[in-house]
């Protein structure tokens, strides 16, 4: 059974039961992933080239990043208007279900001394948040052509109302989470 169908015919209706929902549409759903990576500080030290950290983003979600540039100057970062600073990936569908069961299964047991993800990164509306200090955990990234290690961001956004029924979702989708 894919992530996908386990997902769409055993957490949401055991959610919904455990919530009291009865309206198959407010119950909690994954809306997107977004991956950020910023590269301000790697393109300020000099570095015009940054196709393999682009590269490196593309093969772990699946799709090719989006470039965002600087609106602003600012001198004391040595920040000039329209400079590169930063690379995120929106995933929604398949590429998402596929990063999420990717992510679970085979990227976090890869970390070194691996205890779970810190739970404090829910805010209000729902959305979990977490970073990844080194992209090399992927098994996408080959360690003989690495060049640069860098780390990202991770943000599940949900249809969750309350931090609550996010946490309970989540845990039911069995992210590793430690025990605080």
């Amino acid at each position: 059974m894919s992530f996908k169908e386990n997902y769409t015919q055993k957490i949401l209706p055991e959610l919904a039961k455990e919530l009291g929902i009865e309206n198959p549409m407010q119950i909690p759903r994954i809306e997107k992933i977004v991956i950020n990576m910023g590269i301000g500080s790697y393109v300020a030290s000099g570095h015009k080239d940054f196709s393999s950290l682009k590269n490196d983003l593309a093969l772990i979600a699946g799709q090719l990043p989006r470039i965002n540039h600087a609106r602003l100057s600012i001198s004391n970062f040595k920040l000039r208007e329209g400079m590169p600073v930063g690379m995120m990936a929106t995933l929604r569908g398949d590429r998402m279900y596929d990063f999420l069961e990717k992510l679970i299964g085979i990227v976090l047991p890869r970390v070194r001394d691996f205890r779970g993800i810190s739970s404090r990164g829910f805010d209000q509306a729902g959305n979990f948040n977490f970073g990844i200090k080194e992209h090399t955990i992927f098994p996408e990234i080959k360690d003989e052509e690495l060049k640069d290690v860098f780390g990202f961001a991770i943000t599940i956004v949900t249809t969750a109302k309350t931090k609550k029924e996010a946490t309970r979702f989540f845990e039911l989708l069995q992210i590793p989470f430690k025990r605080d």
